[in-house]
């Protein structure tokens, strides 16, 4: 498998993130919303794509203050 530059890590977490968490939020949103039928893809589809246009610019611009949040408050195991 081929791999990136350590560079590119933030913005491909934030695209993997971004990506799974808006799929499965969109998901569950609209399960809880309007229910599971015959057009329940159609519309889960239509409102994954706003909520990663939206998701995926936030991530990329949230992750590397939570990386360092996150590294203030957990200990390293020196």
């Amino acid at each position: 498998m081929a791999s990136l530059s350590s560079h590119f890590y933030t913005l491909v977490f934030a695209l993997i993130m971004s990506c799974l968490m808006s799929l499965l939020m969109s998901g569950v949103i609209t399960v809880i919303n309007t229910g599971v039928d015959f057009g329940f893809p159609t519309r889960w589809l239509r409102a994954w794509v706003v909520a990663w246009i939206v998701a995926f610019p936030l991530v990329s611009f949230i992750a590397p203050f939570a990386h360092r949040l996150t590294r203030k408050l957990v200990r390293s195991r020196r």
